[in-house]
């Protein structure tokens, strides 16, 4: 019997893009003998959370991120040096549609002979193992099955392709134990926000249309849901780390969220979501996935598939303009919702088939696609 391999998965972006990797890390794991997981320092309580993770790599990488750090050839050589260390046969790099797999790539073959999969436009030269192409408009979730597919990895018997964390605690004591909706006002990219204002209307509608309205944010948010809260809702800021924050989620009838970290947390935990979504990316790839969810937001706005980080448009008018009335639409329907027993929902909520997987694009000795 072939032994089975001991495989690196790559992902080195924020929580949200670590939670989205989740099915596709599972799908390694049921093949490998030993998976390990390469996150940024921003993913690393996402990977903590993702069932099938042997053991996690971080590294700072100058090559992604809001804010990356410059090029150090010490840390560079360190990382090159845990990676051989790690002894892996095989690795996938994970990455959105517009990024290049290539810095990773150069690293893993420094480190070693590892075979080395990934989504690629750009002529790979001898970085790359298997060069995939990945398929039109697919959702990120997706993708990266669809890149474990083709590497040889399947999700195992009975696993449903969703987002998925390891139970998540009790969160009660925080909460209470009344019904509520989970209202999560920031995002790291402003763009992606109601301001403040528009976030604390929000919270007021709700409540005045019988919701117990949670707030939720980090230690940096203080500020921002305190004034979301006001006298409408439970102010959670700063109180909750991402895994206190999944059960926070869990405990939600739903949760109303922007297009960060914590939409994916909640499709994780089950929770749908009303997904105030700022079209500077396309909700096709990012939406929640696999859970009932309606995207709120002008998706036709003047900013669209810009990956604006600030909002160009005076007056945020894709994301402040959502009346109330949407919102409270919304939060109704996903609320009388029943979570559909198998299969990924589609982003807008809809039922699909699991992704056929793409297969390997065929290449000259240039890497041209033939």
């Amino acid at each position: 019997m072939t032994a089975l391999p001991r495989t690196l998965v790559v992902r080195l972006d924020s929580a949200g893009d670590v939670l989205l990797a989740g099915p596709a890390v599972r799908a390694v794991a049921a093949g490998s003998s030993h998976t390990a997981l390469l996150c940024g320092p921003l993913g690393e309580a996402a990977a903590r959370l993702l069932p099938g993770v042997d053991e996690i790599l971080v590294h700072d990488a100058p090559w992604v991120g809001l804010r990356p750090p410059p090029v150090d050839r010490g840390g560079t050589e360190e990382l090159v040096g845990r990676l051989a260390a790690g002894r892996f046969d095989r690795a996938l790099i994970l990455t959105s549609f517009h990024q290049s797999p290539l810095p990773a790539a150069l690293l893993l073959k420094l480190a070693g002979d590892i075979w080395t999969a990934a989504d690629c436009v750009d002529y790979p030269g001898a970085l790359l193992d298997l060069r995939h192409r990945r398929a039109p408009d697919r959702h990120e979730a997706e993708a990266a099955l669809d890149l474990a597919r083709a590497a040889g990895f399947g999700l195992p018997p009975g696993d449903d392709g969703r987002l998925r964390v390891l139970p998540p605690p009790d969160t009660s004591e925080l909460t209470g134990g009344e019904p509520y909706v989970v209202l999560h006002p920031g995002a790291a990219v402003p763009a992606r926000a109601w301001s403040a204002r528009r976030a604390a209307r929000a919270a007021a509608a709700l409540a005045a249309a019988g919701h117990r309205v949670v707030v939720t944010g980090g230690p940096a948010e203080r500020e921002l849901t305190a004034e979301v809260a006001g006298g409408h809702g439970l102010d959670l800021g700063g109180r909750t780390d991402l895994r206190r924050l999944a059960g926070v989620l869990a405990g939600a009838r739903a949760a109303v969220v922007g297009n960060t970290g914590p939409a994916h947390l909640a499709a994780a935990v089950g929770t749908p979501v009303a997904s105030v979504f700022a079209p500077v990316v396309p909700a096709g790839r990012w939406a929640p996935y696999g859970v009932p969810h309606v995207v709120l937001g002008d998706q036709r706005a003047p900013c669209a598939d810009s990956r604006a980080r600030q909002c160009p448009v005076p007056g945020h008018p894709c994301l402040d303009g959502i009346a109330d009335a949407e919102v409270l639409a919304a939060v109704a329907e996903l609320t009388s919702h029943q979570l559909p027993s198998a299969g990924p929902a589609r982003p807008g909520g809809h039922r699909r088939p699991p992704p056929a997987g793409a297969a390997e694009l065929p290449t000259d000795d240039r890497g041209a696609t033939v």
